[in-house]
């Protein structure tokens, strides 16, 4: 695993950083998962991430804690909306990480799960 994705191993929370079509930007704590290389973030269609992501794939992440407070530098990255098996598979790793916790917002929100992963390019 690359340097930069070392730090995120048996963590809970990045904070999400997107952008806004003026290019303002929009941080979110999400939880994630990582999988050959890449980090997953899941969200529901009906966010505002999905929004800023369908108009700027580039983000920047850092480790964070529940409320989103920053524990290290930002890294920047490249959003990209993953469908079919792939999806299923990084639906299937965030419930396994967070257990009862996932399963509970999955029952929780509305509208459909929606997958991004984040190739870092720092």
């Amino acid at each position: 695993m690359g340097n930069h994705l070392d730090q995120f191993l048996d963590q809970k929370y990045i904070n999400l950083e997107t952008y806004k079509k003026d290019g303002t930007p929009v941080r979110t704590p999400v939880w994630f998962v990582i999988d050959n290389d890449l980090i997953y973030v899941i969200t529901r269609e009906s966010t505002g991430k999905v929004k800023r992501l369908k108009n700027n794939h580039d983000v920047r992440i850092v480790l964070c804690s529940f409320k989103g407070e920053p524990k290290n530098e930002w890294i920047k990255g490249k959003a990209e909306k993953i469908i079919g098996e792939k999806a299923d598979i990084v639906i299937k790793l965030r419930k396994k990480k967070y257990g009862m916790s996932a399963r509970l917002v999955g029952l929780l929100r509305k509208g459909n799960s929606i997958v991004y992963s984040i190739e870092l390019t720092d």
